[in-house]
């Protein structure tokens, strides 16, 4: 899951696309992919790679996805994974990576590493 999503991200060119690993801190998720697009076109273009590239590759759907009206902020929810497509100024103003600060954060093809 965390694969396909972050390859969905870089292949459509998302921005600073990071893995927070946050087993252990947290029971509802194992970890949160994050990453972000530059304008809500960009940010529809990653959620719909993400959606596309984990049916393909695991043929599951998201159980809830918001945020796709505005596409400031989408969130698909696949249970043990959360992935979070940003617009620059929504990802900035919520900060998750701060917010999970304790989770080990793993950026780009090192998150690959954390299934």
């Amino acid at each position: 899951m965390i694969n396909a999503a972050v390859v969905a991200a870089e292949e459509k060119l998302g921005d600073d696309t990071v893995v927070l690993d946050v087993r252990g801190l947290i029971d509802v998720f194992d970890a949160l992919v994050v990453t972000s697009g530059r304008s809500d076109r960009h940010v529809r273009a990653l959620a719909d790679e993400v959606e596309r590239l984990v049916s393909l590759a695991l043929d599951e759907v998201p159980l809830r996805v918001e945020g796709v009206a505005e596409a400031e902020w989408i969130a698909l929810d696949y249970g043990d994974v959360i992935v979070h497509v940003f617009g620059e100024s929504a990802r900035e103003y919520y900060d998750l990576e701060h917010l999970w600060s304790a989770a080990p954060a793993h950026r780009r093809r090192s998150a690959l590493a954390v299934e």
